[in-house]
C-alpha cells in the first residue's frame, strides 16, 4: 500500500505479475487505510478480487454488480492484515547508501557498528538516525530485508538450506521459526498459496 503523493520505487528480481488497484484520496481516508507505506497480505478472496477487477471497464454503472465488486474489493483490501515485509530506504544519502550495500549482500552477520561504519557515523547517531529515517530500528529493517531476500531466492527454487545459512542464520530450523512467525507458513509451504502480495522476486523499496 502506497498512500497517495508518495514517491516510491520498486526493485524486481525475476519475472514478476503485478495488479495494481488505485484508489481515490477520499475512498482511502474513507477505508482509513494508513498513511504511511506498507505490505499487506493478500487473501484467496482478494486475490480472486484483483483478478476479477481487470474485466472491469474504467466506466462502470453505480449499483450494478462491477460497483459491488469493486466495494467489496477496497473493503477487503483495508482489512488485509500488515506484513513486516518492509525495507524502507533513507532518504539521508549516507544512510541509503549503506542500506543499498546491505540490501546486494544481505546477512543477519551485518551488525550495527559495520553499518554505522559504511555510513561513516558512530554507532550512537547511526541508530538514532536510521530510526527517524525509516520508523523502525536497524535490527528490525535488517530481519525484514533478510526476510525479503528469502523470499525471492526461495521463490526462485533455491534449497532453504542453502538460503537460511547465506543469511547468517544458525540453522534452518531457525530460519523457518522465523519465516513462520512472520509470515505464518514454513518456508515449504509459504508458496503454495497464490497471489502474495509480496514474493516471486518483488522488493518494496519505499523512498
Amino acid at each position: 500500500w502506497v498512500p497517495p503523493h508518495v514517491s516510491h520505487a520498486m526493485l524486481m528480481r525475476g519475472p514478476v505479475t503485478m495488479l495494481n488497484t488505485y484508489i481515490r484520496p477520499q475512498a482511502a481516508r474513507r477505508l482509513e487505510l494508513p498513511q504511511q507505506c506498507q505490505v499487506l497480505d493478500v487473501s484467496p478472496l482478494l486475490g480472486q478480487l484483483l483478478e476479477k477487477a481487470v474485466e472491469v471497464p474504467a466506466r462502470y454503472a453505480m449499483g450494478g454488480r462491477d460497483s459491488y465488486l469493486m466495494g467489496l474489493l477496497l473493503h477487503e483490501i483495508a482489512r488485509m492484515p500488515v506484513l513486516p515485509l518492509c525495507a524502507p530506504l533513507p532518504a539521508e544519502p549516507r544512510l541509503a547508501k549503506a542500506c543499498e550495500e546491505f540490501l546486494a549482500g544481505p546477512s543477519l552477520e551485518i551488525g550495527i557498528d559495520a553499518m554505522a561504519l559504511g555510513a561513516g557515523m558512530s554507532r550512537r547517531t547511526f541508530t538514532r538516525q536510521f530510526r527517524q529515517a525509516t520508523g523502525i530500528s536497524y535490527l528490525q529493517w535488517r530481519q525484514q530485508a533478510c526476510l525479503l531476500a528469502a523470499i525471492v531466492r526461495l521463490g526462485n527454487g533455491e534449497p532453504v538450506t542453502r538460503v537460511a545459512l547465506d543469511l547468517g542464520y544458525s540453522s534452518p530450523s531457525a530460519f523457518a521459526t522465523v519465516f513462520k512467525r512472520v509470515l505464518g507458513e514454513v518456508p515449504s509451504r509459504y508458496f503454495t498459496r497464490e497471489l502474495r502480495g509480496v514474493g516471486r522476486g518483488t522488493y518494496p523499496l519505499f523512498r
